[in-house]
C-alpha cells in the first residue's frame, strides 16, 4: 500500500502564493515551490478525504486488505472489489454470529457471494418439557448446500467444468471456508448446487 505523486493534481494550498511578496515574481522561487506543490498535492488531497480511507466500501482497493485486518477478517484481492468492500464492512456484525446457522450463511455470501441453506444442526437435542423423555438422538452431520447467486455457474462441482458466468461457485473455496467456520465438535458436509433447492431435493 503507498501513495505517490499524482501527474497534473493541483494542489488546493499552493506554496507560491503564501511567500511574501517579495518572491511572488521570482520565477526560479515559484518554479522550485510548484515542485514541492506536485509531491504535496496528494497528501492534501489524502488528508481532505481522510474518512474515506477508513470506509470499507469508498476506501480505494488496495486500502481493503488493511481494513480487513482492523476487524479481524481476511481479504482476497482476486474477489471481486464489491464483495471485498461488503466483507469488510460486515465483519463486525458476521463476528457476533461466529458459529451459529445464521453466521455460516452470512459469511458464504460476503466472503464468497454465494446463497446458502444450512441443515441439522451438529449433534444437539433438548425437550422443553422438564422431567420428559429423552428426545431421539440427532443427526451429527451439518448439510451445507450452496448456489450461485444470480444465475451464475459452479465450478468443480463434482467433477463438472462451470460455464461462463458472472458469479461462479468455487467448491473447494466453498469447503474451505466451511471448514474453518465450523464449530470443531460437528461434521458439516458441503453440497455446490446448480440453483435453490427444490421441495423434491428435501430442502428443511
Amino acid at each position: 500500500m503507498s501513495r505517490a505523486a499524482v501527474p497534473g493534481l493541483p494542489s488546493r494550498y499552493p506554496i507560491g502564493e503564501q511567500l511574501p511578496a517579495l518572491y511572488a515574481e521570482d520565477d526560479f522561487a515559484q518554479r522550485f515551490t510548484a515542485g514541492l506543490d506536485t509531491v504535496l498535492a496528494p497528501v492534501f488531497t489524502t488528508l481532505d478525504n481522510l474518512p474515506s480511507y477508513f470506509d470499507p466500501r469508498l476506501a480505494p482497493a488496495d486500502f481493503l486488505t488493511w481494513l480487513a485486518t482492523w476487524v479481524g477478517s481476511t481479504d482476497d484481492p482476486r474477489r471481486p472489489t464489491a464483495l471485498r468492500r461488503e466483507a469488510v464492512a460486515g465483519a463486525v456484525e458476521l463476528h457476533r454470529w461466529s458459529g451459529t446457522r445464521r453466521g455460516l450463511v452470512e459469511a458464504l455470501r460476503l466472503m464468497l457471494g454465494v446463497s446458502a441453506d444450512i441443515t441439522g444442526d451438529g449433534g444437539a437435542a433438548w425437550s422443553n418439557t422438564a422431567g420428559g423423555a429423552l428426545p431421539p438422538a440427532p443427526a451429527d452431520e451439518v448439510l451445507v448446500r450452496v448456489w450461485p447467486r444470480h444465475g451464475g455457474a459452479v465450478d468443480g462441482a463434482d467433477g463438472a467444468d462451470g460455464v461462463n458466468g458472472a458469479h461462479r461457485v468455487d467448491a473447494d473455496q466453498v469447503r474451505a471456508l466451511v471448514r474453518s467456520l465450523c464449530p470443531v465438535h460437528t461434521v458439516c458436509r458441503v453440497e455446490v448446487l446448480p440453483g435453490p433447492p427444490t421441495s423434491e431435493e428435501g430442502r428443511q
